[in-house]
């Protein structure tokens, strides 16, 4: 009889240390595994999907059949007590303290901790079983869910003002922090998915070059001129404008240009009508998001575009590369012009050229400066600051130190950053 009692108090502490182990292995399995593997056919992943889809019954039921194989082992173990000891208040006494660190040690913290580190295994595991206990159980569970619910509304205690929904995405994002953090991401693969994640709240302006940046060709001039200039730009699509760099009329194609000037090598190079081989210019509002510009790109078959703000005036341009290195990172191929915009100093600081976008230094030297309100760096400092700052100023903001190195009339062209301590 005794050693039936301890067989029977061994197994409800097996038992609740299973029901321990699959309440922390089931809600703590990545979703996105177990999404993976529902995909791939294992019925089991598809169990916890069905498990998850109410949390509530599967908590429910967990909880109950916990509660029942503890308190089953608190009476059994207090029994074998009396058995033993008769009526002694003293043993009966330190017999519940040791099933109580019992329960606690092997029913509770070790089945826990190890469905932490074994989280999907554990779970797919025991997902058959847990199925199955939520349908047998289900009269009581729904019971209990009709008694919660009745006393959070007696007590108020549901408060729709203080439930806070996170976006799909920003569940993306904190995961990819998450794993960087913890070394299993690294800088370069969490700074691209951060690009990408992030396409949606990134609007052209903030990446566009400048209008003082384009190049552009006069309408007017003879093609041999045209062709010389076209051979020594970087650019192969350049815009061409009539009486004045913001009339602009068409976008020039090198390739196509040079394909129009072969054909008419055996004439006058410069009886070439140069608008027969221009393409109209495509024109985007300053507010577009790189998202809607990327999906745009790719259905007009265009790699280029003008950007305009509200009253049609020309801010800059994007190209598609433009869009592509705010998810890969600084495209160079062998035309592009290598200039350094970001130098370390000895002393740790940074020289940094002043029309460095914010969020390509941030991605670069894994700052957090913000962008609402400024593009570029020079911006930032001249946002916070108030005022254009002069050569030998310097200003604090953010935990950093902004000295002023070199400016070209109003523009700030060489700054120097260095941590506050």
């Amino acid at each position: 009889m005794l050693l039936s009692g301890f067989i029977v108090l061994l197994i409800l502490i097996v038992v609740s240390g299973f029901f321990s182990a699959a309440e922390t292995g089931i809600t703590a399995s990545s979703k996105a595994k177990i999404h993976k593997l529902k995909m791939e056919g294992n019925k089991k992943a598809k169990l916890i999907t069905k498990l998850l889809t109410k949390k509530d019954r599967l908590i429910s039921t967990i909880l109950v059949g916990n509660n029942m194989a503890n308190s089953a082992a608190s009476a059994f173990a207090a029994a074998l007590a009396i058995n033993i000891f008769g009526n002694q208040g003293e043993a009966i006494f330190y017999v519940t303290i040791i099933i109580t660190l019992v329960i606690i040690v092997f029913a509770e913290v070790l089945p826990k901790t190890f469905a932490l580190m074994y989280s999907e295994k554990v779970a797919l595991g025991v997902a058959p079983i847990i199925y199955v206990l939520t349908k047998i159980l289900s009269p009581l569970t729904f019971f209990i869910e009709k008694v919660v619910n009745y006393l959070i509304q007696i007590f108020h205690l549901r408060n729709p003002g203080l439930l806070q929904v996170v976006h799909g995405l920003d569940v993306i994002r904190g995961a990819v922090e998450l794993h960087h953090e913890q070394g299993e991401v690294v800088k370069e693969d969490r700074d691209m998915l951060g690009g990408l994640l992030d396409l949606d709240n990134i609007e052209v302006s903030e990446i566009m070059k400048h209008r003082k940046y384009i190049e552009a060709f006069d309408i007017e001039m003879d093609c041999e001129e045209l062709l010389s200039k076209v051979l020594s730009s970087q650019y192969t699509r350049i815009p061409v404008y009539k009486d004045n760099p913001d009339n602009i009329i068409g976008i020039l194609h090198s390739k196509t240009f040079i394909k129009a000037l072969h054909e008419q090598a055996l004439g006058n190079i410069n009886s070439l009508n140069i608008r027969e081989v221009l393409t109209e210019p495509w024109f985007v509002p300053d507010t577009t998001t790189l998202r809607e510009q990327l999906i745009a790109f790719r259905e007009k078959h265009s790699h280029y575009a003008l950007v305009v703000d509200e009253y049609g005036t020309l801010l800059g341009h994007i190209t598609l590369e433009d869009v592509l290195e705010e998810i890969v990172g600084n495209i160079e191929d062998e035309h592009d012009k290598k200039i350094r915009k970001i130098e370390e100093a000895l002393d740790g600081s940074f020289i940094v050229d002043g029309t460095i976008p914010i969020r390509d230094l941030n991605r670069e030297l894994d700052l957090n400066f913000p962008s609402d309100d400024a593009n570029t760096i020079a911006g930032l400092i001249i946002n916070n600051a108030e005022t254009i700052p002069t050569v030998g100023q310097a200003f604090s903001f953010y935990g950093y130190r902004f000295e002023i190195m070199k400016k070209k009339r109003n523009q700030v062209t060489k700054i120097k950053i260095s941590k506050v301590y």
